[in-house]
């Protein structure tokens, strides 16, 4: 949308002075080196576990520190505020400790009490997962649904249970790579092309 030609077009890339990425995944790793790049002064990871519980691969974190990212971990943002315009000033953080392994087999993050503080940020990106819209079952009836939320897909072809429906990607999947979402696309592209040759 031509942000980079702002004020000649009205789509301007904001670029926060202090940007807090919330979470510890390769996700979170992308977006916070990505404010920075973008110039924020200040860019900070605010994970709820220690650096050995992060989720995100081992260079992404290696490649995160080389920038300078600041990494604030066993921490939990509380509650955020905002200016009279509604936009993030600041945010209430809280401590955390690790407990007993939980589900995941990570341990489980704790809050210390009387441990709260609040940082001022001006940019706030969640980076905490990620999970199928549930509007989808919703407003598809016919298409079946997995019990995670994902839809299910014939894994040879990416057909749906709808006739001409395909998927691929994180929605068939969770999360994962964008290299086997690119191979999900390519074996539902060469069905469609035969489909469309009967």
């Amino acid at each position: 949308m031509r942000a980079y030609a702002f004020p000649a077009y009205d789509t301007p890339v904001f670029k926060a002075k202090t940007a807090a990425v919330i979470g510890g995944g390769n996700v979170a790793m992308d977006s916070v080196r990505t404010a920075k790049r973008l110039g924020a002064e200040r860019a900070v990871i605010v994970y709820r576990r220690s650096r050995t519980e992060m989720p995100a691969r081992n260079e992404e974190i290696h490649h995160a520190e080389e920038e300078g990212i600041e990494f604030q971990l066993l921490t939990t943002p509380l509650r955020y505020f905002g200016d009279e315009y509604g936009r993030v000033r600041a945010m209430e953080c809280q401590k955390m400790g690790l407990g007993e392994p939980d589900a995941s087999g990570r341990r489980r993050p704790v809050p210390i009490e009387g441990s709260e503080y609040t940082m001022e940020v001006d940019l706030v990106v969640c980076a905490i997962g990620q999970s199928p819209n549930p509007l989808i079952p919703q407003t598809t009836p016919g298409l079946k649904m997995g019990k995670w939320g994902n839809i299910e897909v014939d894994w040879a072809t990416m057909a749906t249970s709808l006739p001409g429906v395909y998927a691929g990607g994180d929605i068939i999947r969770g999360g994962a790579t964008v290299i086997l979402a690119m191979g999900d696309a390519r074996i539902a592209a060469a069905q469609i092309d035969k489909d469309l040759r009967r």
